[in-house]
């Protein structure tokens, strides 16, 4: 009887181990396709990024310089969507605009994502006691509204940006707490993470090792989620007062300064900055739904 070498089975079985993988450019079309509104919003976001990242190389003005004799004039060659009441360029102060929201908007929602993870990932893995008391903390963070929070915490701080970013991350920790908790109590059942256990391992390196890398998804879907909702808290603070100071160029100071004085008289004052956060969080906020809808397995229908 003929005996096939052990190389040849190996080398013949291979090909039906294989796992076929898609290129980034079958993804994105894929996502394109089944998503196209959740692909408009990530464009949105893809052009706030870029203009975030070459604002020196976008304006057409110093941002912060002042011309007494352009004040409030109306778009034009010279000033393409026209100047503020000091005569700065509203062009050049909305492009540098976006990257004040952007670095608040990532910022705050990474540091409030990661921290509410971390919390959330050692509450539902120990669970108990110390899952109980930790979930009764966040339930009293949550029940204040994100803006009503970040209000607080902004008023208690001052206003600088550092300061903007940890009062709009504190009411995004129990959200994330909750996210990353409910994917924590389901992995935490499964059977490689009593095979570690078994096998002697710290609980830590469990946790950190073998449960967190499986809770990837849920957490950028919460990230791209929280993302919008940064942005409006920032532009909200800034128009109240209590947000990026000046002579940062904000969204939400640019309509602070205008929207009473100068709204009837000078409209452009009001209306270009009003188009770009709204256009900021609508972006976002598809892309994240769109991503949501496509991480998660529940949702992803037929």
């Amino acid at each position: 009887m003929a005996v096939r070498p052990i190389g040849a089975e190996i080398e013949l079985t291979r090909p039906a181990m294989g796992v076929r993988r898609d290129s980034v450019a079958a993804v994105v079309r894929r996502f394109v396709r089944k998503k196209p509104l959740g692909a408009a919003g990530g464009v949105l976001v893809l052009i706030m990024v870029l203009t975030a990242i070459f604002a020196d190389v976008l304006e057409t003005h110093d941002p912060i310089a002042t011309d007494a004799a352009a004040t409030l004039a109306r778009p034009g060659p010279a000033h393409w969507l026209g100047t503020d009441h000091l005569g700065r360029d509203i062009y050049s102060r909305i492009v540098h605009g976006a990257r004040v929201s952007l670095i608040v908007g990532i910022g705050s929602t990474l540091l409030g994502s990661v921290l509410g993870g971390i919390i959330g990932l050692l509450s539902g893995y120990a669970g108990g006691k110390t899952d109980l008391i930790a979930q009764r903390l966040l339930d009293i963070l949550q029940g204040l509204p994100l803006l009503v929070l970040a209000l607080v915490m902004s008023a208690s701080l001052g206003p600088s940006v550092q300061n903007v970013i940890i009062a709009i991350s504190i009411p995004i920790v129990p959200r994330a707490a909750r996210v990353i908790r409910a994917s924590v109590l389901s992995i935490r059942e499964m059977q490689y993470v009593e095979a570690a256990r078994a096998l002697g391992l710290r609980h830590l390196r469990i946790a950190f090792r073998h449960v967190l890398p499986n809770t990837i998804g849920p957490f950028i879907v919460l990230v791209t989620a929280q993302l919008g909702a940064a942005i409006l808290v920032e532009a909200a603070l800034s128009f109240l007062g209590l947000g990026v100071p000046e002579p940062y160029p904000s969204w939400g100071r640019m309509l602070s300064v205008s929207a009473a004085e100068y709204a009837q008289k000078a409209p452009h004052l009001v209306l270009f900055p009003g188009i770009a956060i709204s256009l900021a969080v609508f972006g976002s906020n598809l892309f994240g739904d769109a991503l949501r809808d496509t991480l998660d397995p529940r949702l992803r229908g037929g």
